[in-house]
């Protein structure tokens, strides 16, 4: 079943975290923060959703990189009921997809809970100074990716975020599968 996370927290600030890397270190909030703002991803591997943007995902990470925005991708989905988002899974899926940022394994889910992430994907864009300003979509991709000429959505606000420190006032919240808990 489909979820989307609730609409931009304008200023909320981010939380920090220190999480493993599929490239063998730890990463921090700060290690990550770039000098115009920061992006931080959850995905999984498994999540059809997430698959039929990954591409594009990885285009539009890299762009942002290059234009100062620090960005990463956390997975937190309880890998005992769902091994296709193993760490060592996530570590080839990395591989795979020659992400440019850090993949990030939040076990404990703590991060996730920290950051309300909803569903998968689920973007945070924030501010050189640490406040959300994106929590929108990457496009207009559902399961299946839409055409290839449509808005670029998420590399457009955080451009704004790069250049003026705000995001857009209207944003479309994306949409994925649930985070996959663990039982309590």
């Amino acid at each position: 079943m489909a979820v989307s996370p609730p609409v931009c927290d304008f200023d909320w600030p981010a939380p920090d975290f220190t999480l493993p890397g599929t490239d063998g270190r730890d990463w921090s909030l700060k290690d990550i923060a770039g000098p115009n703002g920061t992006l931080v991803m959850f995905i999984c591997n498994h999540c059809p959703y997430v698959q039929a943007v990954m591409d594009r995902m990885v285009r539009d990470a890299k762009a942002l990189q290059d234009l100062g925005i620090g960005v990463a991708a956390i997975s937190a989905n309880d890998a005992a009921e769902y091994p296709a988002d193993s760490f060592d899974n996530m570590k080839l899926e990395a591989a795979k997809h020659g992400f440019s940022f850090p993949y990030l394994y939040d076990e404990t889910q703590a991060v996730a809970q920290a950051y309300g992430a909803a569903c998968t994907p689920d973007f945070f864009g924030f501010n050189a100074a640490g406040g959300l300003q994106y929590r929108g979509r990457l496009d207009a991709s559902g399961r299946q990716a839409a055409a290839p000429d449509v808005r670029r959505e998420l590399y457009e606000g955080m451009k704004q975020v790069a250049e003026t420190g705000r995001g857009p006032r209207d944003q479309v919240a994306s949409m994925g599968c649930s985070i996959k808990w663990k039982a309590a």
